[in-house]
């Protein structure tokens, strides 16, 4: 019997796959067929080395490093997972947010996906055939002033870039497409949820609802798992989702509220 969902034979790059749901990504990826290589500045001991290319893809250098080793040890790329992302930017709001601030979000969030796309697409179009998938943020709707003005601007931007991306290469075979996850539940936001909890002299379970509050409220009651936000990436890349193209899927357990 034909399983309902496989990515059996694809060629994938997912970047930022070494932790959280980059990790389950590659993963589940794996699990499905596809052939993955991966990318982060440092590779885990347990990761295999003809799947990772050490790279720093905040620098044009280390996007056309990527971009080679995917030529050289994949023959090319059927589908894109752009999992990079983050903040390094401090609290305190627009003010604290100097030029080198700014640019280190946009470096992060935006200028990976916009170079691996200029030097990947070239041959999805000449094949006519292809996925992308840009993960933004829901902080892009509801950026919280005080810790993300940066980094929901600079994924705002990317989910505006992503949208304008398929309207272009869509009509040549080529999908492209948003995910954008709300809190998931990876190992710096468990550190993070510990380390409030220990400033306030509470449990880890008070932790996570004092993040949990700070977005407005998780009506599901709990984080994303990895493996949720995996399990829609496949979906999305997969032939069984061939006429969805220039849209942007949110899975952040009812975070955003909706009219």
């Amino acid at each position: 019997m034909t399983p309902f969902l496989t990515l059996q034979g694809k060629r994938a790059l997912i970047t930022s796959g070494t932790r959280g749901a980059g990790r389950a990504t590659v993963a589940l990826f794996e699990e499905l067929g596809a052939r993955v290589l991966t990318t982060a500045r440092s590779k885990p001991p347990e990761m295999p080395e003809a799947q990772f290319v050490a790279a720093d893809l905040t620098q044009a250098e280390g996007c056309a490093l990527v971009a080679a080793a995917v030529r050289e040890r994949l023959g090319g790329v059927d589908i894109i997972v752009h999992m990079l992302g983050g903040s390094s930017a401090p609290a305190g709001g627009y003010a604290a947010l100097d030029d080198e601030q700014w640019v280190k979000e946009i470096d992060l969030n935006l200028m990976p996906a916009v170079r691996l796309d200029r030097a990947l697409l070239p041959d999805m179009e000449a094949r006519g055939a292809g996925v992308v998938i840009h993960v933004t943020s829901i902080q892009r709707e509801l950026p919280l002033p005080d810790a993300t003005t940066a980094y929901a601007a600079a994924k705002a931007a990317l989910s505006t870039y992503s949208k304008s991306l398929s309207k272009q290469v869509s009509p040549k075979g080529v999908r492209v497409l948003r995910v954008s996850p709300g809190w998931i539940e990876t190992e710096s936001s468990v550190a993070l949820a510990e380390r409030l909890a220990a400033e306030h002299g509470v449990d880890i379970k008070q932790g996570k609802q004092m993040i949990m509050d700070s977005l407005g409220g998780i009506p599901i009651g709990r984080p994303s798992r990895p493996e949720e936000i995996a399990s829609l990436i496949a979906f999305l890349a997969s032939d069984r989702a061939g006429s969805i193209t220039g849209t942007e899927y949110v899975i952040d357990g009812g975070t955003v509220p909706t009219s």
